[in-house]
């Protein structure tokens, strides 16, 4: 079999669609101004009209006003200024309670532990065996001392869509924020800031074959959040600094080309290759919702039984294919994923899991090739392990 070249890894990271870079070029070479210039010149003005142009594009795709957009760096930036804005925009008052799920993105984890060294207390809601927020337990730990509760559209390793009314009407009962991630969901499915009661949220450019290193917060109006650096007015006083007019006008155009047709090709190619999967390696494991209308349709994540994932992905990339594992040797911090364990699974399931997301550039032959070369390396790999063999 000929050697391609698959990239499966559009969780992480997807290409950067050619008419977006092609976009981003004018802003590049030719109208490189700063769209703080708009009252000084007309290469200002025209920048500013750009960047007002994204923020439109995004804000009508979330029902949301178009002044409500704060861009930024992208997911973790957004993430470290919805948590760490509100307890800035909040100190005066009593609420000093964080409430978040267990399954979270590191920088909304790692945001709320940091706030917790400085007084706040945080609590962790559970999950089930499949991601999904117990809610139960999440009403339990909702109190009227409970700034913000942060709970992800999407879960970024095994696709799990949360009911974000159900989590939303907790919070809202007891006059928190309700503050969540979409970076995962946002134009894979329908989402409303409205329909779902969302004070904040977070998109980041780079899921949605934008560029890397943009990304927007979406702040109700009336919500007491504080910037987190100083500096000037832009982004509406909340995000001082020269504005990434190329990575702005880049991401609104990649949100202007998205079309519904590339989710619905996404998901096929997303379940014929679970569908070759299942049928064809025995002690397959699916990570997530099994009902897959519940999970993001570019998300696949399974573990093979016996194996390690870590050995898995190695084999693959020599053949061409590039996916992740949540495997401790696969993260610096040698730990395996926490979202696998928060739902319950052994170390060893963690450690054999593979994620595998395709995008709109990912083709049948792709998934042919992928799964042929996947039970291949799985067949190859049970025939050393000596688990298996006992």
């Amino acid at each position: 079999m000929e050697k391609r070249t698959v990239y499966l890894d559009n969780n992480a990271a997807t290409a950067v669609d050619e008419r977006v870079v092609r976009y981003m070029d004018e802003f590049h070479l030719n109208q490189y101004a700063v769209a703080s210039s708009q009252f000084s010149h007309s290469p200002g003005i025209k920048a500013k009209e750009s960047v007002e142009q994204a923020r439109t594009t995004l804000s009508e795709r979330i029902g949301a006003e178009s002044d409500e957009i704060v861009f930024t760096s992208g997911e973790t930036e957004s993430n470290n200024l919805a948590l760490k804005g509100l307890a800035l925009g909040n100190k005066d008052d009593k609420r000093n309670v964080i409430v978040i799920s267990k399954v979270e993105h590191f920088s909304v984890l790692h945001t709320a532990e940091r706030l917790s060294r400085q007084g706040y207390e945080l609590r962790y809601a559970e999950v089930d065996g499949e991601g999904f927020v117990d809610i139960e337990n999440l009403k339990s730990l909702i109190d009227d001392r409970t700034l913000v509760v942060s709970v992800m559209h999407a879960n970024h390793e095994v696709g799990t869509l949360q009911d974000l009314a159900a989590v939303s009407k907790e919070a809202h009962i007891h006059g928190a924020y309700f503050h969540t991630d979409a970076s995962y969901s946002f134009l894979q499915v329908p989402l409303n800031v409205e329909k779902y009661g969302i004070d904040l949220l977070t998109v980041d450019a780079n899921k949605v074959h934008g560029p890397k290193g943009t990304g927007a917060l979406y702040v109700r109006k009336n919500t007491s959040l504080e910037k987190l650096f100083d500096g000037g007015y832009q982004e509406n006083n909340m995000r001082p600094g020269t504005e990434n007019v190329p990575g702005v006008a880049g991401f609104g155009k990649a949100v202007e080309l998205w079309e519904k047709d590339d989710v619905k090709r996404t998901k096929k190619l997303r379940d014929d290759l679970y569908g070759k999967i299942e049928n064809g390696i025995e002690g397959t494991l699916v990570n997530g919702p099994r009902d897959f209308s519940r999970r993001i349709p570019n998300n696949l994540n399974v573990s093979f039984g016996y194996i390690e994932g870590e050995s898995v992905v190695l084999h693959l990339d020599m053949r061409g294919i590039a996916v992740i594992t949540g495997s401790a040797c696969f993260s610096r911090a040698l730990q395996a994923s926490h979202v696998l364990l928060a739902m319950g699974f052994s170390h060893e399931r963690a450690h054999g899991s593979i994620r595998f997301s395709p995008s709109r550039y990912t083709s049948e032959q792709d998934i042919d090739y992928t799964y042929m070369n996947v039970k291949e390396v799985v067949d190859q790999l049970r025939e050393l392990s000596p688990v298996r063999k006992k």
